[in-house]
């Protein structure tokens, strides 16, 4: 059984998406929808698909049974519950929506439906993250004293020029937080448990005409007692790989997007030796650093594997929409600290 996908929203991720597809195992793309009914057929010629010239148009081909929904972050609501009550499974880019509410909305629907849904947040499928995630829940570190999540970007005033809805609160849902650090912020969730507690501090300084901050700083605790910092910004020339640091009272461990740069514990095994010589090369890309159109498919790949996988089995995808609503939760919570100057608590 092959999954026919449709894609909603023809910018710049809809072609990873479409490369992802080609090359994932029980995919097949059927075709495309777009506001714009000339970007949907210039993005159906270029990936030999259908181009239909209604998202509603899309939901009624029977050939379509999964939605892949690349719409700017905060237009993902409206076409995940068109796609949801028309019964079709949904793949959505990050974030799932720029709210916790309108995620709450998106879950329900699909809930309601009977249909999986999937978050890209591909960088947990890196062997660098595979490996840390290992480690955390092996007790390698010991007690875990820190998590710190760091995505130091530069993005060009051209970026931010170069579309309408970027830098808008209502359709970019923040900055460097939001768009760019929100893979971080997720993976740092998924290695460290539940925030409960944050103070934070963002602003604007480099970049014009936007509404949102290009560089925030946020102090986290964490529900097992860790404390940790979350730095993001697009104002960082020339922009690094981001990075994640563990530590404890016996390890500590550091991932530059596909690259362990430190893996030392006070009680060594035979594999970390050969983990420090394997993986400190890895990444292969700019990983988006300075260039957004700068990384690979293959992460996206593994999700809509993943997604084709949780449709035949019944199953809700790994990293579902409870999964993918936890980073904007803990967005939410750092927005509302910088604006208000108080810690923020989460229950």
């Amino acid at each position: 059984m092959t999954i026919g996908i449709g894609i909603m929203g023809c910018g710049m991720i809809a072609g990873f998406h479409s490369k992802a597809i080609a090359d994932a195992a029980g995919a097949k793309l059927v075709g495309c929808a777009d506001r714009r009914a000339e970007k949907a057929a210039a993005f159906a010629a270029e990936n030999n698909c259908k181009a239909y010239e209604s998202l509603e148009a899309m939901l009624a081909d029977p050939e379509i049974q999964a939605v892949s929904i690349c719409t700017p972050s905060g237009a993902h609501l409206e076409p995940a519950l068109l796609a949801a009550k028309a019964g079709k499974h949904l793949l959505v880019e990050k974030p799932l929506e720029i709210t916790t509410d309108r995620c709450d909305q998106i879950i329900k629907a699909c809930d309601d439906a009977g249909v999986q849904i999937g978050v890209t947040f591909q960088s947990r499928f890196h062997q660098s993250s595979q490996l840390m995630k290992k480690a955390v829940e092996a007790g390698r570190f010991g007690k875990v004293t820190m998590g710190d999540a760091y995505v130091k970007w530069y993005r060009t005033q051209e970026y931010y020029d170069s579309g309408a809805w970027r830098g808008t609160w209502d359709l970019d849902g923040g900055g460097a937080l939001m768009n760019q650090a929100i893979h971080n912020v997720d993976l740092l969730l998924w290695l460290m448990g539940d925030v409960v507690e944050i103070s934070a501090m963002m602003d604007t300084m480099t970049h014009e005409r936007i509404e949102v901050e290009d560089i925030v700083v946020a102090n986290l605790r964490f529900a097992n007692g860790a404390l940790g910092v979350i730095e993001a910004t697009t104002t960082a020339y020339p922009g690094a790989l981001k990075r994640i640091e563990i530590s404890g009272s016996e390890g500590s461990a550091v991932i530059e997007e596909e690259d362990i740069h430190t893996w030392k514990f006070l009680n060594e095994d035979e594999s970390d030796e050969d983990i420090r010589q394997s993986m400190a090369d890895k990444t292969s890309t700019g990983g988006g650093a300075a260039d957004p159109s700068s990384i690979g498919h293959h992460g996206h790949m593994l999700l809509v594997e993943e997604l084709v996988a949780a449709i035949k089995e019944n199953r809700p995808c790994v990293i579902d929409g409870r999964e993918g609503r936890r980073s904007v939760a803990v967005i939410e919570a750092i927005y509302e600290s910088a604006r208000s100057g108080k810690r923020v608590k989460l229950g």
